[in-house]
């Protein structure tokens, strides 16, 4: 899958947390190595994953291999920051992509076989944007596919991305699936989750 970058968001402070919502654990595995366990199981690759506040600790308590970690310095800056910091991070550095899988360190509960049909879905449309379905709505995970990355770098604040991806709304495929797009943001959707997996 080496046409794909995978990019996982990881850099936000937790503030509803009260804690380092990354290094959040169920069943022995914080909330970004579950992340990062699912995406390895269909990328053989280097997985990128964005720090920014608690950088060092969070890189000091990943134990997955092939990770390779950008350090976003904006992150207060929102959720776009850490998109824009990818997509300077490959110019940088020559890496050359078809498209940018991204997802968030705090969505547990998304099925592999989501996402391996989302990676279905960009082979065969490589021009459009495989974002999630939320209702109303789209975001992530997405596919962006790489027309789209100098756009990409003018997104800002914590929506940015997601108007990025709306506004956009004729040139999006999705995935008939049904996966589990819920995000943990709380100490409360953290134990209603772990309780939901127990039942």
């Amino acid at each position: 899958m080496k046409n794909i970058a995978v990019l996982i968001l990881a850099a936000g402070k937790s503030s509803r947390m009260k804690a380092i919502k990354q290094l959040e654990k169920i069943d022995k595995k914080t909330l970004l190595e579950i992340t990062l366990e699912k995406v390895q199981t269909l990328f053989s690759s280097t997985i990128y994953c964005i720090v920014g506040a608690n950088a060092d600790k969070i890189k000091a308590e990943t134990t997955t291999k092939n990770i390779e970690f950008i350090k976003n310095n904006n992150f207060k800056n929102g959720l776009s920051s850490s998109i824009v910091s990818g997509i300077q991070y490959f110019k940088a550095n020559n890496l050359n992509f078809e498209g940018v899988f991204i997802l968030l360190a705090d969505q547990p509960a998304i099925d592999v076989a989501y996402l391996k049909d989302m990676i279905h879905l960009f082979n065969i449309n490589k021009e459009v944007i495989i974002a999630s379905n939320y209702g109303e709505k789209f975001g992530v995970p997405a596919i962006i596919p790489e027309k789209y990355f100098s756009n990409l770098l003018l997104i800002q604040g914590d929506k940015g991305a997601k108007e990025f991806i709306n506004s956009r709304k004729n040139e999006i495929i999705s995935s008939k699936l049904n996966t589990n797009l819920v995000d943990i943001d709380t100490k409360e959707d953290l134990q209603r989750y772990k309780n939901s997996i127990l039942k």
